[in-house]
């Protein structure tokens, strides 16, 4: 059959709070135009992230029963820790409250002034914790990767070329190599096994551990099955389990795939680094068997992790993101292509050239779909990434709006909800103005900085 269902049925569900265009004018303005400010209630399709806001499974719901909350030794802890070394065979394994967590903790190891960590792109709240501590955070994608039209079947690579000249030149000052899957900031595009392997060899010759940020493992397992000379029979615990098996070590956020509500965790292999990060976990997020988390939440990662990496799952998801980027397509929407694993991205620069980069052409578009359609998205552009560390704004390499999907949420009919939406935003297009911000913080402004119309 050409439609693919949603491969669930749905038990229980939530109200949605209907708003008219006039309302949400009201709303945005009230939260100084900063789409995190809004109350969740006044959202009509939420789409701002795809952290922690997927649907648990009876199965999942059923295992918080067996939480165990015991501060130390729980077996929810175990039974968490088998899950992940099914598919991700690490020596050390450090629950943390979320992967912003690990991430702090692995700073904390390798941090220094001068210090320098390659990605293929870093997200924002990894960015900022390796700024936080002293280190220069350096994106090495590929070209295709900074070209939201270019037709690429992994985006997300990282230049290997690129990544060398940089080991070449500062590799006194590396402490490690990183690459994210799939490549969130670049479109959620994947990266190849072959690109990870080669990243791998690469690190190791310069004696760098080589670490994955595996947020969205499972869809770029699936992109791998489908996309790379090689691996279209395998399964897709097959590929992920290979895909770590080049790396030393992984942060995660379990509120992606794992489809759990909280919660992540510090993979390592080298034993002198699990012993800091356990003293830091300790003082910072919990003893070393719940790491800030519940025992239900454990729970329900454990369980997760076995349903993330079902195959009619994982074809339905691409699938529903396909559906929706080529219809924008159509409209005459200008996209990033091919279709990403997790979210819908939207090329504000090509579609609103009257607007300037540091004025946030994806700012403006952001506010636009909230206000024609109560569709939440993100801006991930110079709003986002342009603040520098001493205060000055720089232009970011692409101008893009994210429209995340959580996963299990929505239907068919949202979808073409959505869809319809943007033809109304498309008509407007050419009449949306610039921003300006007027109260910011020094670091991740985007989360609660103030803005205004121009």
């Amino acid at each position: 059959m050409k439609t693919i269902i949603e491969p669930f049925r749905i038990k229980t569900v939530e109200p949605i709070r209907m708003t008219t265009e006039q309302e949400r004018s009201r709303f945005i303005k009230e939260a100084h135009y900063n789409l995190f400010s809004l109350k969740s209630e006044d959202v009509l399709i939420d789409l701002l992230t795809d952290s922690g806001t997927s649907a648990m499974s009876a199965e999942q719901w059923s295992a918080l029963m067996k939480g165990d909350e015991s501060y130390a030794g729980s077996p929810s802890y175990y039974r968490f820790e088998e899950a992940v070394n099914n598919l991700m065979p690490f020596k050390h394994i450090i629950p943390t409250h979320q992967g912003r967590a690990a991430e702090a903790i692995l700073s904390s190891i390798i941090g220094g002034e001068g210090k320098v960590v390659p990605n293929n792109t870093h997200f924002d709240t990894t960015r900022a914790n390796f700024e936080d501590v002293g280190i220069k955070p350096v994106d090495l994608v590929i070209p295709e990767g900074r070209d939201p039209a270019a037709d690429h079947p992994f985006k997300g690579n990282m230049d290997i070329g690129e990544l060398e000249n940089l080991l070449q030149t500062e590799a006194d000052n590396i402490p490690l190599v990183v690459i994210t899957i799939t490549n969130n900031a670049g479109g959620g595009q994947p990266v190849s096994m072959a690109n990870i392997r080669a990243a791998s060899v690469l690190s190791k010759q310069y004696g760098k551990p080589f670490f994955i940020d595996g947020c969205r493992f499972a869809e770029n397992a699936w992109f791998i099955k489908m996309r790379e000379d090689g691996y279209g029979e395998k399964l897709i615990e097959d590929i992920v389990r290979e895909m770590f098996s080049y790396a030393d070590g992984m942060t995660m956020s379990a509120k992606k795939d794992a489809f759990s509500n909280m919660g992540g965790w510090l993979a390592l292999n080298d034993d002198d680094w699990a012993e800091q990060a356990r003293a830091r976990l300790i003082l910072t997020e919990g003893f070393a068997t719940y790491g800030g988390l519940s025992g239900r939440d454990l729970e329900c990662i454990a369980v997760g992790l076995k349903e993330i990496v079902d195959e009619d799952y994982l074809q339905y998801r691409i699938r529903s993101i396909q559906y929706i980027t080529e219809k924008l397509d159509e409209i005459g929407v200008p996209v990033m292509k091919p279709a990403g694993g997790h979210a819908v991205f939207i090329d504000a620069r090509e579609l609103l050239p009257q607007i300037p980069a540091l004025q946030y052409p994806g700012h403006s578009l952001a506010v636009a779909m909230y206000v024609v359609g109560g569709i939440r998205g993100v801006e991930i552009g110079s709003f986002m990434f342009g603040l520098q560390p001493d205060g000055s704004e720089v232009a970011a390499p692409m101008e893009l709006v994210r429209m995340a999907m959580p996963r299990r949420v929505y239907t068919q009919s949202h979808a073409d909800y959505l869809i319809e939406c943007f033809e109304e935003i498309y008509r407007r297009s050419g009449d949306l103005k610039g921003y300006e911000v007027t109260w910011q913080p020094p670091s991740l402004r985007h989360f609660t900085a103030r803005l205004k119309p121009l």
